[in-house]
């Protein structure tokens, strides 16, 4: 691999994860103005809009597709995508943006452990381990340190909707699989925007508290922009800079960088001036090294391996 490209594609992945995971503080503060079932028809009409005009400029076109398969498609994204905005959104109205975070940096895990389970196959030791690790390292921030607030199973109403989006955004990534193998990346972003957009304008329908055309006419130009940040450069610069960095590092490398999604949402808190507690940076660092250290073990082995086989052929 060219040296100047792999560098190339880590700053790529680092803007991507800072962007994700300044979305947390940045809704948790749009928040404030609007209510979370605006802030999601908002994103999926930015990102819709976004990723239509991008198609556009390359050329792109809907594939060619037998119903079932649109069926399928929109059905996947309805879960993945309106489940997991509509279970983030509607918990960070009732949870700190680094609690939010903190949850969804277990998505690769879950995600792991879905397919392990629709397989019907047991885990790797590796995961299985930083299932332990990491659900510690969450369970600690969720309780506030607090053992009876655990054996009671007494968890905010904001961590669980996120927990609940974290899984169907962790089924919909495992299904997502099976969908690209006849379905462009791009084109089926866009469907899922459109899906997400679909499905919350008809639960906001049926919620008479929401009123998204009075409250985007009342926001102020500072939500505004939290709006547009969250739509343009957290959904699809974060998407495309993904893929260019999965592209060039391949997905097992790239996934690695997952994990500083919590430490920017932390960092950007911070610079919001809302509240960041040591336990939630131990809890922090405790997902990350559950994460991290199967990997690195398992990289220390094979180095191990091939260097056995390089002494043995001498």
């Amino acid at each position: 691999m060219n040296r100047s490209a792999n560098m190339n594609a880590v700053l790529l992945l680092l803007l991507c994860t800072f962007f994700w995971g300044a979305c947390f503080p940045v809704g948790k503060h749009a928040l404030g103005e609007v209510h979370a079932l605006t802030l999601v028809i908002w994103r999926f009409a930015i990102a819709a809009v976004c990723l239509f005009m991008y198609a556009k400029w390359k050329n792109m076109s809907m594939p060619s597709l037998t119903a079932r398969q649109w069926a399928w498609a929109m059905g996947v994204s309805i879960v993945g995508v309106g489940g997991l905005n509509l279970g983030l959104f509607t918990g960070l109205a009732h949870t700190d943006a680094s609690n939010g975070a903190l949850i969804m940096a277990l998505s690769p895990l879950a995600t792991s452990l879905i397919g392990s389970l629709l397989q019907r196959k047991l885990p790797a030791r590796g995961a299985v381990f930083s299932l332990v690790v990491c659900l510690s390292g969450v369970l600690l921030v969720l309780t506030n340190g607090e053992l009876k607030r655990l054996l009671g199973f007494e968890f905010n109403h904001g961590d669980q909707m996120i927990f609940l989006g974290m899984l169907c955004w962790s089924l919909y990534t495992y299904l997502t699989q099976s969908v690209s193998r006849w379905m462009p990346m791009i084109p089926y972003t866009l469907v899922g925007m459109l899906s997400g957009l679909g499905v919350i304008s008809l639960v906001t329908a049926f919620s008479p508290e929401v009123h998204p055309w009075q409250e985007s006419l009342a926001i102020s130009g500072y939500v505004l922009g939290d709006l547009l940040f969250i739509g343009v450069f957290g959904t699809v610069g974060g998407y495309l800079l993904w893929i260019s960095g999965v592209k060039q590092l391949g997905a097992a490398n790239a996934s690695l960088f997952f994990n500083f999604v919590p430490v920017f949402a932390a960092l950007t808190a911070f610079a919001y001036g809302q509240s960041v507690t040591q336990l939630q940076l131990l809890g922090v660092g405790i997902v990350i090294a559950g994460l991290l250290l199967p990997r690195l073990a398992k990289r220390q082995q094979q180095r191990r391996i091939n260097r056995q086989a390089a002494t043995s052929i001498r």
